[in-house]
């Protein structure tokens, strides 16, 4: 085979060991300045989203990935509260007023499927709780939430919003990461990648758990998925603050110090043998975030500084237990906004064993009893949050999102006394930064069944909340496994008719 006559002329020098040579050291020598240009950030970069739009890198050092960065544009949303109520809250029973469900009460559904996801249907259920008109606007708000009821002309109505899944875990997945599987950056750790935080001593994203425990997803619900890891939020809840804040009782506060400035000069020495690994600048700023936690997050936990009048205005007396730590999980709340955290997602439910209607909002039985059990623990801790905002101006540079999986059919379920899963229709709200006050937008049909004007997927819903902290969802992306990755897949309108 030497010198073989079917080859080019290219072909046989590649066999040849000098040719061979000489061509593989020209290609390790570009590889090796593909890689010093790599670290320098030097690389030209033409990637394309499908959009046709070109990536908007943030500018992160690994060193300080926590620093704050500019949006893509100005908007007033400089933070983000997010309420979610896991479980799937009924819109029916809230929110969403259907007159056509009282006066067919009893019936059979008519036109409407005689099975879905648990089953065959039941009859058509009038709402459980009496709808009355609120605030100047006259919005039909049901008696389960009458204190949040009482702001209805602060809040922006999403009523014709719409899911790919009905269940929950995909349905957490899908409303918080913009997936249904797992292993996606949630929302809070995109806006986070692309912002950073004004505070450096606390997380620049935060998730406060139910005081029962995790969602049915877990900590997917505000992870960083492939984002770096100093992305993904702390949790932590005002009952079970973050583990080692305080230094063991033999060591003295000139120990801990010095204890601390030999691990910074050590990781600085490490870092200098490797100045490019993003990975490890990384971990040692998350870790030097943790020491500086040790001081800023007692600080910002310590409640004995609020006032009597606040503390009632929350309902941590008076009620349920459960409403007490609940309700002191939304004072944590504000007082990390306070503080700059940029991120602070507040969990209204959990699923320790499957839910049910118990501890979250699951009511395929009982909802009477079930749906009240978690409208006492949410309603006054979350109204007096938000008015507690208001009050304190914050709300000009705050968005908050309320926001749960999908809705509950209109009919019973077979067993009589709940409502099945509703993926074509449910609702959510925002109030604050950005939007329009006593607004609502879209509508489901005369059942609630399904979503009937202005159609919205959880992608517009992501793509708009984008959009309030000024951030455009086509250019907010990250590269993975050769995909330009964003919250919104390939997917996604800003729903601009409810901006102010």
């Amino acid at each position: 085979m030497n010198n073989p006559e079917h080859l080019s002329i290219l072909g046989r020098r590649l066999l040849d060991r000098r040719g061979f040579l000489g061509t593989a050291g020209l290609s390790t020598a570009g590889l090796a300045l593909a890689s010093l240009l790599d670290a320098d950030g030097l690389l030209a970069d033409d990637v394309r989203t499908v959009s046709g739009k070109t990536p908007i890198r943030p500018n992160i050092d690994p060193n300080t990935p926590y620093a704050a960065r500019p949006a893509h544009f100005e908007m007033p949303a400089k933070q983000v509260l997010v309420i979610y109520c896991p479980g799937a809250v009924s819109h029916v029973d809230t929110f969403d007023y259907k007159p056509a469900l009282i006066k067919l009460h009893g019936q059979k559904p008519p036109g409407l499927p005689a099975v879905t996801f648990e089953g065959p249907t039941g009859n058509i259920a009038k709402p459980f709780w009496e709808f009355k008109p609120r605030g100047e606007t006259g919005k039909m708000v049901s008696e389960l939430l009458p204190n949040l009821a009482n702001q209805v002309d602060d809040f922006c109505f999403f009523h014709a919003l719409t899911t790919d899944t009905s269940a929950h875990p995909q349905g957490e997945n899908f409303m918080n990461t913009g997936f249904t599987m797992e292993g996606f950056p949630s929302f809070g750790a995109w806006v986070t990648y692309a912002l950073g935080t004004e505070n450096q001593e606390l997380p620049s994203f935060v998730a406060i758990n139910d005081p029962r425990g995790l969602a049915r997803s877990g900590k997917n619900n505000f992870g960083n998925g492939f984002l770096p890891a100093a992305f993904q939020a702390a949790d932590f809840t005002a009952k079970n603050p973050p583990n080692n804040l305080h230094r063991p009782a033999g060591l003295t506060r000139g120990a801990d110090r010095g204890t601390v400035q030999l691990l910074q000069r050590l990781n600085a020495k490490h870092l200098e043998k490797y100045p490019g690994d993003a990975n490890l600048a990384g971990r040692i700023a998350s870790y030097e975030l943790a020491g500086r936690m040790q001081t800023s997050v007692p600080e910002v936990m310590d409640l004995s500084g609020e006032t009597e009048s606040t503390l009632k205005a929350y309902g941590i007396e008076g009620g349920s237990e459960l409403r007490g730590h609940y309700a002191r999980n939304c004072i944590l709340a504000r007082r990390l906004l306070e503080k700059g955290v940029r991120i602070v997602q507040l969990f209204n439910g959990s699923d320790p064993a499957g839910g049910n209607g118990i501890t979250n909002w699951d009511s395929h039985s009982d909802i009477a009893e079930t749906h009240a059990m978690q409208a006492e623990i949410m309603d006054q801790p979350t109204a007096a949050l938000l008015a507690d905002l208001k009050q304190r101006g914050m709300l000009e540079h705050t968005l908050v999102v309320w926001a749960t999986e999908f809705g509950r059919m209109p009919f019973l379920q077979a067993n009589g006394t709940g409502r099945d899963h509703n993926p074509s229709a449910f609702t959510c709200f925002l109030a604050g930064a950005g939007v329009k006050k006593g607004f609502s937008y879209g509508e489901s049909d005369e059942f609630g069944f399904e979503a009937a004007v202005d159609k919205t997927t959880v992608y517009d819903f992501n793509a708009t909340l984008l959009h309030l902290m000024g951030l455009d969802h086509e250019r907010l992306t990250f590269y993975h496994n050769g995909l330009e990755r964003r919250l919104t897949n390939v997917h996604g309108q800003v729903i601009h008719d409810v901006l102010a």
